[in-house]
């Protein structure tokens, strides 16, 4: 799909009329205040010339500001109904796939707010570019920077390497897991790799960590921790 593209349209009967009603209110409403508002105009103007007592020019201005106050309750009425018709046709909000749809022609769509079991009508995933997350140990976290080049390889696509961008961080360590969460951008124009797909990702760090590897053998649990064994 499309970005702005219309993928369903709901009836809601009982809204339009609630709209059409309110409308009709906002009409009465403003003629009201058009003819307060000639009334409030001659009684100032009589005022002038001492034709009619300051109370009901005072009388006439205050119910215009009551009028008033009604036109901008009813607008507002309308404003919020108008947005609720607006909800009715559901617009793609980016260019896509289709990946779900939980509805169907004549189908009762419940909004959730009686009770009832929210959920989504479409599930639209964004293939162009695909956001890989990747738990970074925590002796890398410090070189794991944003603008790092990533290689991601695919068991369905055997010898080959996709390009990514690492482009965000969480900034934090995971506490269980003691990694930190990444964020690398991948390229999908051709739309080969599919969303929820699972990759093994080789980021190029900028230098060198030392690192020391021993066998499962030496490795010993203890309940101080994990030691490994040493032969001297």
């Amino acid at each position: 799909v499309k970005r702005g593209q219309l993928l369903a349209e709901i009836e809601s009967p009982e809204v339009d009329h609630q709209l059409a009603q309110a409308q009709a209110d906002l009409g009465t409403a403003l003629a009201n205040a058009h003819l307060s508002q000639v009334t409030a105009d001659r009684y100032t103007d009589l005022l002038k010339k001492n034709a009619v007592s300051q109370q009901d020019t005072d009388n006439a201005v205050s119910d215009l500001a009551a009028r008033n106050a009604t036109v901008k309750a009813a607008q507002a009425n309308v404003d919020r109904l108008k947005q609720l018709v607006g909800f009715e046709k559901i617009y793609a909000p980016f260019d896509g796939v289709v990946t779900a749809r939980n509805t169907d022609i004549g189908q009762l769509i419940d909004s959730g707010a009686t009770g009832g079991q929210a959920r989504s009508l479409f599930q639209i995933a964004a293939i162009n570019r695909l956001r890989v997350f990747i738990n970074v140990p925590q002796i890398y976290s410090q070189l794991a920077t944003p603008g790092l080049t990533a290689d991601l390889t695919f068991a369905e696509f055997p010898g080959r390497r996709f390009q990514g961008r690492l482009v965000r961080t969480s900034r934090s360590i995971d506490p269980v897991s003691r990694t930190l969460n990444v964020e690398v951008d991948v390229d999908n124009a051709k739309g080969e790799l599919l969303p929820g797909a699972f990759t093994e990702v080789h980021l190029k760090l900028r230098k060198e960590v030392p690192t020391l590897t021993v066998p499962v053998s030496a490795l010993l649990f203890r309940q101080e921790g994990l030691r490994v064994v040493v032969a001297k």
